[in-house]
């Protein structure tokens, strides 16, 4: 019995040694446990603090700058045409040639316009000539009035004694009439000749002494020879700005152009300019004057300084030819899009910045938002 009792006691002894060290063991799992939640909850907390703090700084500087990639490339350019026809004789540019202000591009035949110039002319001398031959025809007709009423002078005279010689029968009843009708004819002579010189006076401008270059048949002459002159000027097509040529080779010579017919394109140098179509909405703080950084797709690495120059006073459906009607009873709200014009800072040694090209502009409005705005 004492050897059956010892055995379990000896059993024991150990097991109590192996379930105390088990029995510590979950509390310091529970521990650590608590731990990493904690962590994990301050972590998760100060991600979010982080998230709003960025959020919030996010929200107050990005009020500064109205940006929009729905921006490009502008210049001016022209279709080369000239308002008077012909059969083009030469043409004095070749594809993309850079053109200077006032270099020839094209020109018509000047044998039509050269004879319309000289035929002009003859018309100018000719309304000179039949000028001055009124001022002479005045001049006669004032020299046959004075004739004329020299002779009605003359036949007053004669009448006057037939007059008084027929009141006492001492002269013939025919004679009488023959000097009264005489008087009369001279009479309606000279009359006629007056509405005459007054009819060549007024060919003549109301004055006789008129200069040639101020009578109005010699200026209806002079503005035919300036008309005609002027198409022969026209014949020769000048670059109204410095550019580039294009399209040119749409043109031979040989063909014939009707009047206001494009010729080839012109694309300006110098006058460029970038048109960002931004929504309403990003406008609230854009005013003329601000600084814009203007960055080409073509040139991803490059950034050019620019200037607001103007902002549209309609957005672009206004100029639609048929614009949205929002009368119905599905309407539905759409953002509207007005052109902005910037300028841009250029520099000689800058890349070609070409008509057409996608632009992404990012203007600096310099206003700050404020917590005050949330309220």
């Amino acid at each position: 019995m004492p050897d059956g009792n010892a055995k379990p006691d000896a059993a024991a002894a150990p097991q109590s040694f192996v379930v105390a060290p088990q029995a510590g063991r979950p509390t310091r799992l529970a521990n650590r446990t608590d731990r990493k939640r904690r962590l994990r909850f301050g972590l998760m907390l100060a991600g979010i603090v982080a998230v709003a703090i960025g959020a919030g700084a996010a929200w107050l500087h990005g009020g500064r700058w109205a940006s929009t990639d729905d921006a490009y490339v502008r210049a001016a350019k022209l279709l080369v045409s000239t308002d008077v026809p012909g059969i083009v004789a030469k043409i004095d540019v070749h594809e993309g040639q850079m053109v200077e202000t006032g270099q020839p591009l094209l020109e018509l035949d000047r044998k039509p316009y050269e004879i319309a110039v000289a035929g002009a002319k003859a018309e100018l001398e000719q309304a000179r000539l039949e000028i001055e031959g009124m001022r002479r025809d005045y001049q006669r007709m004032l020299a046959d009035i004075a004739a004329g009423r020299a002779q009605v002078d003359l036949a007053q005279a004669t009448f006057a004694r037939y007059q008084a010689l027929a009141r006492n029968d001492n002269v013939s009843r025919a004679n009488y009439d023959d000097a009264r009708f005489k008087l009369q004819a001279a009479q309606r002579s000279v009359e006629s000749l007056r509405q005459q010189a007054q009819a060549q006076l007024v060919k003549l401008g109301g004055d006789p002494d008129l200069p040639v270059e101020q009578h109005p048949q010699w200026l209806q002459a002079k503005s035919r020879l300036d008309e005609a002159e002027r198409q022969l000027a026209h014949t020769t097509i000048y670059a109204p700005f410095a550019g580039v040529a294009t399209q040119v080779e749409t043109v031979q010579p040989g063909l014939y152009l009707a009047a206001n017919t494009a010729a080839f394109g012109l694309v300006a140098r110098d006058r460029v300019w970038i048109e960002a179509n931004m929504k309403e909405t990003d406008l609230t703080w854009v005013r003329a004057g601000d600084k814009v950084d203007v960055t080409v797709d073509t040139y991803p690495d490059r950034t050019w300084e620019g200037t607001v120059e103007s902002i549209s006073p309609v957005s672009g459906s206004e100029f639609s030819v048929l614009p949205a009607q929002n009368a119905s009873g599905n309407w539905v709200k759409v953002v509207q899009r007005i052109a902005v014009r910037v300028r841009v800072d250029r520099k000689p040694d800058d890349p070609v910045l070409r008509a057409g090209m996608s632009v992404t502009v990012d203007i600096d409005t310099g206003h700050q938002r404020s917590l005050g705005d949330l309220l």
